[in-house]
């Protein structure tokens, strides 16, 4: 047994290895019960060959990429030995195996591509978004992971703060989200005004359980150990999806004096979502804020896209977009200071504000400018975007109808 290894450790963190990875097939099934019957493979199709392209991706030299040896000491990507095989099942990350570490920061990767999907569903073509998603993961997610999450990234030296991927997974996607639907335009349903007709709503809350329960592991699971970080973690993972969804729903109430199908489903995940960055550092009055303030933004936010004209089919930037600048942004409010820097409501300085705000617009603009440019290169070259027959056929018809 190497020396320094947790076995308690190395458990949680397969186990929350696990529970990561249940998140994508939850996807899968959110998403799927969100579209029109018609794309509902489709749907899953796309969230499901996540796990394929981007396992193969990170263990080719994603893993080096985001967590290899700084290049030129400039905090900016990862460029050592980009074999795997190098690294032995004895070496250690902290108290954790490095395998399950890698293993652990690999489900992060595959379920934000997986996101993107849902910003241009039922208008994309599976085969270039396979051609996509392989460029997307190579240019914009592993760089972006390797600033936050690496410890010689120039995001983490700075001191930002992200526990769990609120800038690397939430703010990502949905920026990325934003850039390609904006890159492919509006979907032809869009375009005649035809609302939403969600096919499955059970299947909706059978997606939004794995992801709830998948969520404990994302974000407990990145403490690296089961002692009182993870603990925290856990609970204000709780606390905010269960008040992200009644503020969702009561804010539903206020202006319409109804309940929609999906809001509910809708504001759990925008607490969640919030909390992500912000989990081990804020206490359960900061997580209730937290869940509040994020499910009252992003139903807002969710409506810019009939005022801006971008066609965000599943809301992708107003949920995860919004959503990852709440909770990040928010750390510079409500850090305790237990766990990292302290906020400013808890005795800290500006300072950690400025650094949490600088690194959302600088992640935001990366990820849309870059993000834009591969969906255009990728539509004009394998033809990204669904023609208007296609549309109107269904996503569903790529796959034959056997």
């Amino acid at each position: 047994m190497p020396t320094g290894l947790n076995t308690g450790d190395s458990a949680w963190v397969l186990v929350s290895t696990a529970m990561v990875l249940l998140m994508t097939p939850g996807l899968a099934f959110f998403y799927g019960g969100m579209v029109r019957s018609k794309n509902v493979f489709s749907m899953l199709f796309m969230s499901f060959v996540s796990i394929s392209l981007v396992t193969v991706l990170w263990f080719a030299y994603g893993y080096g990429l985001v967590f290899g040896p700084d290049a030129g000491g400039l905090g900016l990507i990862g460029f050592g030995d980009f074999r795997f095989a190098n690294i032995r099942p004895t070496d250690l990350t902290g108290s954790v195996p490095t395998y399950a570490y890698a293993l652990f920061q690999l489900t992060f990767a595959i379920i934000t591509v997986a996101l993107i999907s849902g910003s241009v569903a039922g208008r994309i073509r599976v085969g270039p978004w396979m051609i996509f998603s392989v460029v997307w993961v190579t240019l914009v997610y592993f760089p972006i992971a390797h600033w936050v999450f690496d410890s010689s990234g120039w995001i983490h030296r700075m001191g930002t703060l992200d526990f769990a991927g609120g800038l690397v997974v939430e703010l990502n996607s949905g920026m990325a989200g934003l850039a390609l639907a904006m890159a492919l335009g509006p979907g032809i349903r869009y375009r005649r005004g035809e609302p939403p007709q969600p096919s499955n709503i059970p299947l909706v809350m059978l997606g939004l359980a794995l992801l709830w329960f998948g969520w404990f592991g994302f974000n407990g699971g990145s403490a690296l150990n089961d002692g009182p970080t993870a603990v925290t973690a856990f609970l204000s993972t709780m606390i905010a999806g269960c008040v992200g969804m009644l503020t969702w729903m009561f804010l539903e109430w206020l202006r319409s004096r109804r309940l929609s199908k999906l809001g509910s489903a809708t504001g759990a995940v925008a607490g969640l979502v919030a909390i992500t960055p912000s989990c081990a550092y804020v206490n359960a009055e900061g997580a209730l804020v937290i869940g509040i303030v994020a499910a009252a933004l992003c139903s807002m936010a969710v409506e810019w896209k009939f005022v801006l004209g971008y066609d965000d089919t599943l809301d992708v930037v107003g949920v995860h977009g919004m959503g990852g600048i709440v909770g990040t942004l928010l750390i510079g409010f409500f850090s305790t200071g237990v766990v990292g820097t302290a906020g400013l409501f808890y005795g800290g300085s500006g300072a950690l504000l400025g650094k949490q705000a600088l690194s959302i617009v600088v992640v935001a603009v990366y990820c849309f400018v870059v993000t834009f440019v591969i969906g255009k290169v990728v539509d004009r070259l394998f033809r990204l975007k669904e023609t208007e027959a296609e549309q109107l056929a269904g996503s569903d018809l790529q796959f034959g109808t056997g």
